[in-house]
């Protein structure tokens, strides 16, 4: 199975945070392929850069490649893709970008986004999972 990490999970993995434990199985299942976007190195990037976080995008990068997880770049189908994507009507519009774009890749992509971001396990796509 082909699994996208959202961007917490790359950072909790890569610190062995105990909030990955959930998800550890599939990580470390080698039946599994592991990827993290290029989205999710902007959106660090951005975050180190206003301050918010002390990670160094290219440090998570490489990070990511020691531990076999496989880039994925942002196409523009997977840009298209994040018009199509269904929220509930009933709630305010989630309108983060990363987090769009990275659904959009997973569900584009035949991948499962795995996240613990409530906001994004909200929205109707198959292709978001908790955890399992």
């Amino acid at each position: 199975m082909n699994y996208l990490l959202d961007t917490h999970i790359i950072l909790w993995a890569l610190v062995d945070d105990k909030r990955i434990d959930p998800f550890r199985t599939i990580i470390a299942n080698p039946d599994n392929e592991i990827y993290f976007s290029a989205a999710s190195i902007w959106e660090i990037a951005i975050k180190h850069e206003k301050g918010n976080l002390s990670f160094e995008p290219d440090e998570v990068e490489a990070a990511c490649l020691e531990q076999a997880y496989l880039p994925l770049s942002i196409k523009p189908k997977h840009a298209a893709a994040t018009s199509e994507l269904e929220y509930p009507n009933d709630l305010a519009p989630h309108k983060d970008p990363f987090d769009r774009m990275l659904i959009a890749q997973a569900k584009t992509e035949g991948m499962i986004l795995l996240t613990a971001d409530e906001k994004i396990l909200k929205f109707n796509e198959y292709c978001i999972r908790k955890a399992l």
